[in-house]
């Protein structure tokens, strides 16, 4: 993460991605596959070395050197999508656009539940033994088990996040780079889907002062 400066001079938080360049491997038909998508591979300098027989065939087909990161999405119905070996650049989105970012959180490990679930915890004081544990699960006589879904301890992180409605700040199409408002999940160098946000843009509603009465 970065910062940059608006027109009023202020800092905005920002994340710069690599984005691309990517390339058109495979398409998906409704009528063979039974939906429209297009299946995405991103260009990576160094290539891939080892490669198995069945993905090497595949790139083959399309006439493309092997990649390591493959992604398929979904097409609009009705909407003509880019053919095989068609190339996907940064280009496609402008200044202002708005975009959803689909990555893996970072792995914190084992947590316990103030970490993992913002709890309170008990009382600070002197003499007290009640600080960071979880306290009751469920009640003895009734229902005598615990319930699903009771927030515990256990693995935080590593889940599959979506932050949507973020602003393009900049493009950069000659290095290929995405400057996106705010945070994105996942670690320096991770991996992540950039797509048009699904949800509308808010609308602040601004209502104007009524009128007083005048006084005569």
């Amino acid at each position: 993460m970065t910062k940059v400066f608006n027109e009023e001079g202020g800092a905005v938080p920002c994340t710069v991605l690599v984005a691309g360049p990517c390339v058109v491997v495979q398409r998906r038909d409704k009528a063979r596959d039974g939906y429209e998508a297009v299946q995405i591979g991103l260009v990576e300098a160094g290539g891939v070395r080892r490669i198995s027989k069945a993905l090497k065939g595949h790139f083959a087909k399309a006439n493309l050197p092997p990649m390591r990161r493959v992604k398929e999405f979904r097409l609009l119905p009705g909407g003509e999508g880019p053919a095989v070996g068609d190339k996907v650049l940064v280009s496609m989105f402008k200044q202002k656009d708005r975009v959803d970012v689909v990555g893996l959180s970072k792995g914190k490990g084992f947590q316990g539940v103030m970490k993992r679930h913002h709890f309170r915890g008990g009382a600070a004081s002197h003499g007290s033994m009640f600080h960071r544990a979880p306290g009751s699960i469920g009640s003895s006589a009734y229902p005598s088990r615990v319930f699903r879904g009771m927030r515990m301890a256990g693995r935080m992180g590593g889940e599959r996040i979506t932050v949507k409605n973020l602003e393009v700040l900049r493009v950069d199409e000659e290095n290929n780079l995405l400057v996106l408002s705010g945070a994105v999940p996942g670690a320096r160098g991770a991996y992540l889907e950039v797509r048009r946000s699904r949800s509308p843009q808010r609308v602040v509603k601004k209502q104007a002062p009524k009128a007083g009465k005048k006084k005569e």
